[in-house]
């Protein structure tokens, strides 16, 4: 079990928050706040407790050399606005300037720090720098799933010096992943999708292990439609991954889970928006084509399965989708899986960069259960793996 902020005494104490305040900005200005609103609830918490809140987090990759461009300076004025009180930055994340910007801080008030990647300790987990970060409060908050696959000074190696806690946002993404993998109503279904099998041997192998069906997409059915021994044409595949692609289908077999793959195909000869293309069967494929969506077939047969579910867990696309009309199959399954969600009771978790994206595009993000940002995080959450943020948090 994590400890969480809801049992900690945070009344007049300091109290430093990993954040995820990686956010897309250009000339100086944050173009996306949507990170800055998820750690609104944590902030918030704290500050009518009485805290005095620190928030820490990283911007874009400077390893560990202060690169002005990639300062978090821009981010204070949003962030005041969100909050509707002044949130004071101090431009460094250790040392004597940053103790002193904690050391003055009255309850309720907030102060942001400088990023913390412009020191090399961060990356490293130097526990000096680890050391340092906690000199400038009494107790620690993660906040930032997105990171806590990181053994970062930031998310692990402070949480080794002080007393550490999860944070509302954190708690709310391993709650409903954990709801959704390890005591999921049943049937629960996973969507797996994406150009490669090789980025996902792992997600692949812990899910068909938990879930009643796997439906695989995207280009990497393709290396799984391979290993049956279907001609793909010109397809996107991975040659030297069939023997992992069958042993994840006889995987799937023992563990009494079954394996969905596409049954025809959005074909055509040329990768590009609006190509020329057919629909083809899977075992009617031309040498010159190459499959690049979902036919339509198979979007109903994928709805079939999600009708029948009570639980699903989707990461990535089943097609192209920011090439369109390859976006299609994507988009019409999303579509449904949001209205079930909502005239039916289905809990949709999903997550992941593309995801993400391809949930917006189709206008639905908001309407499952959870979507995730979290990116590499969640991937390897569902991959089973232990994150080191996460590890720090436990009793």
């Amino acid at each position: 079990m994590i400890r969480r902020l809801q049992d900690a005494d945070i009344a007049g104490k300091r109290v430093l928050v990993r954040v995820d305040f990686n956010v897309p900005m250009a000339k100086g200005q944050v173009t996306d706040d949507t990170r800055l609103k998820s750690a609104l609830p944590t902030i918030a918490h704290l500050r009518r407790a009485g805290a005095r809140v620190i928030l820490a987090a990283h911007f874009g990759r400077p390893r560990g050399q202060r690169q002005m461009e990639l300062s978090l300076a821009p981010v204070a004025t949003p962030l005041s606005e969100l909050i509707g009180h002044p949130v004071k930055f101090v431009s460094d994340c250790v040392g004597q300037d940053a103790e002193e910007a904690a050391e003055r801080l009255g309850e309720g008030d907030v102060l942001l720090l400088e990023n913390t990647r412009f020191h090399a300790g961060e990356e490293k987990n130097d526990p000096e720098f680890a050391a340092g970060l906690a000199k400038l409060a009494d107790l620690y908050v993660n906040d930032a799933f997105s990171a806590a696959h990181r053994a970062h000074a930031s998310t692990e190696g402070v949480a080794r010096v002080l007393p550490a806690y999860a944070g509302l946002a954190l708690q709310r993404e391993i709650d409903h992943v954990t709801a959704a993998l390890e005591n999921p109503t049943r049937p629960l279904l996973a969507v797996v999708g994406g150009s490669k099998v090789s980025t996902k041997i792992d997600l692949l192998k812990n899910l068909v292990a938990k879930v009643d069906r796997l439906f695989v997409g995207g280009a990497m059915a393709n290396t799984f439609l391979a290993a049956k021994g279907y001609a793909m044409g010109a397809s996107l595949y991975e040659p030297d991954l069939l023997d992992t692609a069958r042993e994840i289908m006889e995987a799937a077999d023992k563990a009494g889970s079954a394996v969905l793959l596409p049954i025809d195909g959005v074909v055509t000869t040329e990768f590009k928006a609006h190509a020329a293309r057919r629909v083809a069967e899977v075992d009617a494929i031309k040498p010159d084509e190459m499959m690049l969506d979902c036919g339509p077939e198979t979007v109903d047969r994928l709805a079939d399965a999600i009708e029948t579910a009570r639980t699903l867990v989707w990461n990535g696309p089943l097609g192209a989708f920011e090439t369109p009309p390859f976006d299609t199959a994507t988009v019409e399954a999303a579509r449904y899986a949001a209205q079930r969600c909502t005239d039916h009771g289905l809990v949709a978790v999903a997550g992941g960069g593309d995801t993400v994206a391809a949930l917006n595009q189709a206008g639905v993000a908001e309407d499952f259960t959870f979507v995730s940002t979290a990116g590499g995080a969640f991937l390897e959450w569902l991959e089973g793996k232990a994150l080191p943020g996460i590890e720090a948090l436990k009793d």
